[in-house]
């Protein structure tokens, strides 16, 4: 398979993204990155066993110092006490402003190893080397970095833009099925919000992702993030269109905070939240009723869930009135006017909110 890049262009801030196999065991890529020879590979449990130690080695080979931080895998573990942990690795280490975070793992690893960079000496240059399709396809493209709070998803976090992000499609081979189906949310969102020919072309290649065809992972892979680059030059700080890439997210987070961090994946919970956002627009009169069952039949073929799990409405509205979106005490929803044209409303009130919510359709 050959190798694909793409610019996220922001001018001093620009980097590339590179997609393609056996990236981790290429150093050479990283080394114009790495000015000085003290680096941390941020990683956790599960991934560093698989990928680390190969990376620490090449690394090392290549004439660097890898300080190795594994935290313990999950969506619950994306909070300040790991944050400190990663602190107090790159202060006993004696890092400094010109050394280099390599976060390694999926979208906990990113969010959080990126905002220990934005935040370590008032910022430190990190690079994104994301294992999960997820990770590939949108947290680790765009500079987002964050960690959760008990009463919201990615409450306390920065922008910081990586230098370069390595999406090694190796890493999807060992990434479990439940995993894989979470990371196809976030690639069906890109076709819903804003490009309908590639929605097109996921209706009819769904089968081939699901079965990892080498392929078709790349090109979702690739058109994924040439999305995600096009809106983030765009509005690099949410001020605008970018908010369009939460569609399903206000309803997800929700789901995800009242469960407990981890109970769904953040796919998972995504995918339920992007039907529910599909529903409420065919409420609202702006999405038909054949744009609402391809949504919800992409979606189920995904092996994602259609339904929101039996949460009263008053819960989730208490966990979505603590979105980030929301300004001036107003729910920000992202809802429909067609596949591949999502808009912001802010004009739902709650109790129509949560006569949705107790209804479901």
């Amino acid at each position: 398979m050959s190798t694909r890049t793409l610019e996220v262009r922001l001018a001093e801030r620009s980097y590339p993204v590179v997609i393609g196999p056996d990236l981790l065991q290429q150093p050479g890529l990283l080394l114009p990155y790495l000015k000085q020879r003290r680096v941390a590979v941020v990683s956790n449990e599960t991934v560093f066993p698989l990928f680390g130690r190969k990376l620490v080695d090449g690394l090392r080979q290549a004439g660097l110092e890898p300080t190795e931080i594994v935290l313990p895998d999950g969506e619950e573990h994306k909070t300040l006490s790991s944050l400190e942990r990663v602190y107090d690795a790159l202060l006993r280490h004696a890092f400094d402003r010109k050394s280099v975070v390599l976060a390694l793992g999926g979208g906990v690893i990113g969010d959080l190893a990126g905002f220990a960079a934005a935040t370590f000496q008032r910022g430190i240059p990190f690079i994104q080397l994301p294992t999960t399709l997820l990770s590939q396809v949108d947290s680790s493209v765009g500079g987002k970095t964050a960690v959760n709070h008990p009463l919201g998803k990615n409450m306390i976090g920065a922008f910081h833009q990586p230098r370069i992000v390595l999406a090694d499609t190796s890493t999807l081979a060992t990434l479990p099925d439940r995993e894989l189906r979470a990371g196809l949310a976030e690639v069906i969102k890109y076709g819903l919000i804003r490009d309908p020919a590639f929605f097109d072309w996921l209706e009819l290649n769904l089968p081939a992702l699901l079965a990892r065809d080498d392929a078709a992972l790349t090109h979702a892979i690739f058109e994924s993030c040439r999305n995600k680059a096009e809106v983030v030059e765009a509005d690099e700080h949410e001020q605008g269109e970018r908010a369009l890439l939460n569609l399903g997210h206000t309803f997800g987070h929700a789901i995800e905070g009242v469960l407990g961090f981890g109970t769904w994946l953040h796919g998972e919970a995504v995918g339920a939240g992007m039907v529910l956002a599909a529903r409420l627009s065919h409420r609202l009169g702006t999405l038909s009723a054949a744009e609402l069952a391809r949504t919800e039949t992409i979606i189920g073929a995904a092996g994602l869930p259609v339904e929101m799990p039996d949460i009263a409405a008053e819960r989730m509205l208490a966990f979505m009135e603590h979105d980030k979106k929301n300004q001036d005490g107003a729910i920000r929803l992202i809802l429909m006017r067609g596949i591949g044209k999502a808009y912001v409303d802010a004009s739902v009130s709650r109790a129509a909110l949560t006569d949705f919510l107790r209804r479901r359709n």
